[in-house]
């Protein structure tokens, strides 16, 4: 089931069962800031992602216009 979740999901769920099994504070201390990490990154990378998107320069005509990457027909 694992082969279906997004990386960072899995690491998470690798960090779960980590924790899960071993009780020794030097090992779960830095096991669980690593999970704690993977999250912020995730979250970081969603609000950089949503922040590109939202600040592209709509005037780029190639990048906003889809008749640009439409064949053109012999003759045309």
């Amino acid at each position: 089931m694992t082969w279906m979740l997004p990386k960072w999901e899995c690491t998470s769920v690798t960090y779960d069962n980590i924790l899960r099994m071993v009780k020794d504070s030097e090992v779960c201390d830095p096991i669980r800031f690593l999970r704690e990490r993977e999250i912020v990154h995730f979250q970081r990378f969603g609000e950089a992602l949503r922040d590109v998107q939202d600040h592209l320069d709509s005037r780029n005509f190639y990048a906003f216009n889809p008749a640009f990457d439409v064949p053109q027909q012999p003759g045309d």
